[in-house]
């Protein structure tokens, strides 16, 4: 992958304007070596040529997925990668890959278009649109977690391009979401409504992606969410290898989407520091994935990842603990990638494994492919819009927190996590964490098989 690599810089010029400081009260990361950076900045640079190209300028829609083994005439947007694709093209201008003036008329085309032509319903936009004419396609649904990962993109390019119509607009947008018709009679949110049944049946009663949902909707100023929603949902508890953590039967994204925008770091609300859980849920999916090494023998602390991608016999839900799907040996770079600010220096390990073990059959013009066997020597053909953009936005927020500072500029951000009930609290080191945890699971098993006082029986 290292060519690919050389190569794609040469075509793509010269390295981009060094990274922002994080805000002053927050420590900035020193975990990245100046290789790790040049290695993160040229897979970037690559990710962002996807959401720059893959998409019909007009309508500003961003592909669902694109084939880069050949040709691609694709025509099926995702408004979920379009949210990612907004908060790239923040990263891209800040970076250098764009202009400011490009930068700014492709987020202006794609406001305007999702204000006024755009099929919503109470404000809530459909899964799946046409990218040249935005027409609802596949019969989904209007959906209320990738609605949320639109807004969250809209809400980056409000607050860091500091201009006028952008911020019309994105406020137009975003008050024109009614979360009282999304919660008329429950306070558990549905996942979303179509206009030939209703509501849908699924509920966003669990911890998972949706926490970002319900955050701006607490946020709003025109559609309020009751702050009783936030504590409507379950916060299930898991143990894996002595290690406790909040999760959920699902893959490693949902300890990711909500985090690449919204920053938990240091904050606690009044069940944990969301930020330190994925911290653990991280670290207990590298150790999941170790334990299946007997029979993946390709899985190790070099190689480890798995949440919802292609594979060898089509997409797959999987990933765990708890173990979920037909787990196979396939490797899917975003699930770690995705976890770059919580375990840098494990997730480094595992990309430069990819990058130098698996040579081009991973990597692509737009950067890794969405997931690799390398047991069956299997290579994806495709990139999947929401799983790079999962990589380039948690880089950047990994190398300079830009997302995290940017986003968290919006009031809407700042009033949901408020009404929420975040405090803040004094964050540990990711190893430090885990060494704790372990530390208190070990005092309470050796507590539980000491010997009873004869007094206390």
């Amino acid at each position: 992958m290292q060519a690919a690599l050389d190569a794609t810089k040469k075509q793509q010029g010269k390295d981009a304007p060094g990274s922002t400081p994080l805000s002053p009260n927050l420590p900035k990361p020193s975990y990245l070596s100046a290789t790790d950076d040049a290695f993160l900045e040229q897979m970037q640079k690559a990710i962002f040529g996807y959401f720059w190209e893959q998409t019909n300028p007009a309508t500003g829609i961003i592909k669902d997925r694109c084939n880069v083994r050949g040709i691609d005439n694709g025509i099926l947007g995702s408004i979920a990668a379009t949210g990612f694709g907004l908060t790239a093209i923040s990263i891209g201008e800040k970076r250098g890959y764009v202009s400011t003036y490009q930068a700014r008329e492709r987020v202006l085309s794609t406001m305007r278009f999702l204000w006024r032509k755009l099929a919503h319903e109470h404000g809530f936009f459909y899964h799946w649109a046409n990218i040249n004419s935005g027409e609802r396609m596949w019969n989904s649904e209007i959906s209320s977690v990738d609605t949320a990962l639109l807004l969250c993109g809209i809400l980056t390019c409000r607050a860091h391009f500091q201009h006028t119509e952008i911020s019309q607009l994105a406020h137009d947008i975003f008050n024109r979401v009614d979360w009282n018709w999304l919660s008329e009679d429950t306070k558990i949110l549905p996942h979303g409504w179509t206009p030939e049944t209703g509501f849908l049946q699924y509920r966003w009663d669990s911890y998972s992606e949706m926490m970002m949902m319900y955050l701006l909707g607490l946020g709003s100023s025109s559609h309020p969410l009751p702050t009783d929603t936030w504590n409507a949902w379950k916060r299930t508890e898991f143990d894996f290898d002595g290690i406790k953590f909040i999760g959920s039967y699902a893959p490693l994204f949902v300890h990711q989407y909500s985090q690449a925008w919204f920053d938990f770091r240091g904050k606690h609300d009044a069940y944990a520091d969301y930020f330190q859980n994925s911290i653990l849920a991280t670290e207990v999916h590298k150790r999941f994935c170790i334990s299946l090494s007997k029979k993946f023998p390709d899985y190790s602390d070099d190689l480890w990842g798995i949440t919802a991608s292609d594979s060898a016999s089509g997409y797959q839900i999987w990933g765990g603990p708890p173990s979920t799907g037909p787990i196979d040996g396939t490797v899917v770079p975003c699930a770690s990638g995705g976890s770059l600010p919580f375990m840098p220096g494990p997730v480094m390990r595992v990309l430069r494994t990819i990058s130098t073990r698996f040579g081009a059959g991973t990597w692509s013009r737009y950067g890794f492919v969405d997931a690799f066997n390398p047991a069956t020597n299997w290579y994806d053909s495709d990139v999947v819009g929401i799983d790079s953009g999962i990589m380039i936005v948690m880089a950047e927020n990994a190398r300079t927190a830009f997302v995290w500072d940017t986003f968290m500029r919006n009031p809407e951000a700042q009033r949901g996590m408020d009404r929420a009930g975040f405090k803040p609290v004094q964050p540990l080191a990711p190893q430090e964490l885990v060494e704790m945890h372990l530390k208190s699971q070990a005092e309470l098993r050796q507590g539980a098989e000491a010997p009873r006082h004869p007094s206390s029986e």
